[in-house]
């Protein structure tokens, strides 16, 4: 641990001073790549509900997010564990210029099963450039500016949060989706031609193993398997998949508390292990929060609004998680592991009470309704978003020695792993309770209460692990 420390008596960063001379064009180059992904979930989000109506697949609707994030934990792993002689800057070109590859497939795929080769390729990257947002944080800043840091990704996600939506609901109403995927080619190509040029080399902190293939493979393969029984029609086969992801995970994690190659940082896989309860509570509140997937069609099928309308809506959520995040940046020690705690509790309710919002047939669009969804999808990412930097800060603090680039990629697996839990869930769960049997209006009725109901209860597990967590974690007390 660094004696370099922000003591209580010292005013917080503001997220101004990221933008000084010294670190001016690492804070461009990191926000840009945070802001590339962020941009195209809410492209994607907005675009979806077109996409399956104009080349079909509403069974796949989930893998679209599920194959994306389980391609990015690839990506933000082979950042913690890349060859001595690739470096972090190195690493960004590839993820810029994988991102692109995968838009471009997107945009001239003439099938779901395309589009979703796309989105494979397209997490690839995104898992790459993610990853180095938090990995390049303890070489472009000083420690009394990681946590301000974080907040910019926060920041990053609530610019997001307008531009993504418009430019998805505007090529949506037009039935010209594949044009928004194409719009982020000439992005791409644009970062990976100056990552060199402006952000350091990156010569991490890692301790240098083999590649835990194995694990990732499992969990990985977990993922899959969850998004295929989300997809299937037989209720015993679905069970049987659902099981043998179970099973994966397992073999996962016992692999990994033994083995050598270690995709998490060594302790990590032991509850009893502060840091491996704060990646458990990121997992799990992203697994919640990750129902958000089908809130789009769910607005649109139930509710009568436009692609545009869906697209801004669902993106509150995004701009509740930015709000919460820079009122609670400052709060320090104890205070900040009890945002923690209230944040999860907030996203629990929040979720929950969608059941009776917009799990709701409402054609004429009744004002009443959509107020109320639009506030609790606020609440959702509002929740999440108090305790989320504090979150990573602990981590960064945790960290062992040694094995920081590796602590921060894990922030980017967790994530992805949420997400692709929480969408595979999420397709399981709509899928089996009347999306597409009866399907309509009576069927997405019936599929968006079990899903929000029963997506509230990892949120709802979160808090139970946020209770005592260290504050020390931020080096100092209150």
């Amino acid at each position: 641990m660094s004696d370099s420390v922000v003591t209580p008596k010292e005013v917080a960063p503001r997220l101004s001073s990221l933008f000084h001379r010294g670190t001016l064009f690492g804070t461009l180059m990191l926000g840009g790549g945070i802001m590339l992904h962020a941009v195209e979930t809410y492209i994607t989000a907005t675009l979806m509900p077109s996409i399956v109506r104009d080349i079909g697949g509403l069974e796949l609707f989930a893998w679209a997010t599920t194959i994306y994030v389980a391609a990015s934990v690839l990506g933000s792993t082979f950042v913690a564990v890349r060859p001595e002689s690739v470096t972090l800057n190195r690493c960004y070109v590839f993820g810029a210029v994988l991102f692109g590859i995968g838009s471009l497939v997107c945009a001239i795929a003439p099938t779901m099963e395309i589009v979703l080769a796309g989105r494979a390729v397209q997490g690839l990257g995104a898992g790459f450039l993610v990853a180095l947002g938090y990995a390049f944080i303890r070489h472009v800043y000083p420690e009394a500016l990681w946590s301000t840091a974080s907040t910019l990704y926060a920041a990053v996600w609530g610019i997001a949060t307008f531009l993504g939506p418009t430019i998805g609901g505007i090529f949506a109403a037009g039935s010209a989706w594949r044009e928004a995927f194409a719009l982020l080619v000439p992005l791409s190509a644009i970062m990976a031609f100056v990552a060199p040029r402006l952000l350091p080399s990156g010569e991490g902190e890692r301790v240098t193993t083999k590649t835990p293939f194995v694990q990732i493979v499992l969990l990985v393969t977990a993922v899959v398997l969850l998004s295929f029984a989300s997809s299937v029609d037989a209720p015993a086969l679905r069970g049987v998949l659902s099981a043998a992801a179970v099973i994966g995970v397992i073999a996962a994690i016992t692999i990994e508390r033994h083995a050598e190659a270690r995709l998490l940082p060594a302790g990590t896989i032991r509850l009893g292990s502060p840091l491996a309860r704060v990646y458990l509570i990121m997992l799990l509140l992203l697994v919640t929060i990750c129902s958000d997937v089908y809130i789009p069609y769910f607005l649109q099928v139930l509710h009568g609004v436009t692609p545009l309308v869906s697209g801004y809506l669902v993106a509150l959520l995004a701009l509740g998680w930015t709000t919460a995040a820079f009122m609670t940046a400052s709060l320090k020690g104890r205070l900040a592991n009890r945002v923690i705690l209230v944040g999860g509790a907030i996203e629990t309710v929040a979720t929950a009470l969608l059941v009776f919002t917009l799990a709701r047939h409402n054609p004429d669009s009744g004002l009443l309704l959509l107020v109320l969804s639009t506030v609790f999808t606020y609440l959702m990412g509002f929740g999440i978003g108090m305790g989320w930097a504090h979150l990573v800060t602990h981590v960064m603090w945790l960290a062992p020695a040694g094995e920081t680039d590796k602590a921060s990629a894990a922030i980017t697996t967790m994530q992805a792993l949420g997400a692709a839990f929480g969408a595979a869930l999420a397709g399981i769960i709509v899928n089996s309770t009347g999306l597409l049997q009866p399907g309509g209006v009576e069927g997405a009725v019936t599929a968006a209460r079990w899903l929000y109901a029963l997506l509230a209860l990892p949120a709802a597990l979160a808090i139970l692990l946020a209770i005592g967590l260290p504050h020390k974690a931020t080096g100092h007390g209150d």
